[in-house]
């Protein structure tokens, strides 16, 4: 298994998050800056209540340089319009802030990241939430949820319910791309607004 060097020896000596942000652009802890245009850091309110959290930057992502602006982006949109929370009151990131693909023709097909890209990428997501203090982290995706609970959590097990952290509530839903995938995308799009409403109401 590859060992990285991790994002700890870029992180500034900081309290202020925009400075943060402009030494993730320079993060080479993992290998995964090499293909991807960006890094790909959160966004939104310093001072939100809440945070979610994905997976890793898309290809949409990736090329814009802020976080869900794809497909999976405008689900989640439309999702948290249907259910009252203004976007601009949240900030969202990822686990892991540079896009990992596989390169098929001119398409760039999406790759989960690894768990040592995930470990590597870890100091910029601590770093985030410890910066923002939300009272609530919701988690979108598996990847998400084992970044901030551990390795062996499960959506299945947790999704829809919150439980206690340190410093915050923590709960957890499934990524909004898988809604997108999903065999029944009137169904799942329906679950998926239930579990954030059950999470925002508990949070």
């Amino acid at each position: 298994m590859t060992k990285y060097p991790g994002a700890g020896e870029y992180l500034p000596n900081t309290d202020d998050l925009a400075e943060v942000r402009a030494a993730a652009a320079h993060c080479h802890g993992c290998d995964l800056y090499r293909d991807a245009t960006q890094t790909v850091f959160g966004a939104g309110s310093p001072h939100a209540s809440t945070v979610l959290i994905g997976e890793q930057p898309g290809n949409d992502e990736d090329l814009d340089g802020h976080p869900f602006v794809g497909p999976a982006g405008h689900l989640l949109d439309r999702a948290l319009d249907d259910i009252g929370i203004d976007r601009a009151t949240l900030y969202l990131t990822n686990a892991v802030k540079h896009f990992r693909f596989e390169q098929r023709g001119k398409r760039r097909i999406h790759q989960q990241p690894r768990r040592t890209e995930i470990v590597a990428c870890a100091p910029w997501l601590t770093t985030e939430i410890d910066l923002v203090a939300p009272e609530l982290v919701i988690c979108l995706g598996a990847i998400a949820t084992q970044a901030v609970l551990g390795p062996k959590a499960k959506v299945t097990e947790l999704r829809g319910r919150t439980t206690e952290a340190e410093h915050y509530r923590v709960g957890a839903t499934v990524h909004p791309s898988s809604v997108l995938r999903a065999p029944d995308r009137t169904q799942a799009y329906r679950e998926f607004v239930d579990d954030l409403t059950r999470l925002f109401e508990a949070g």
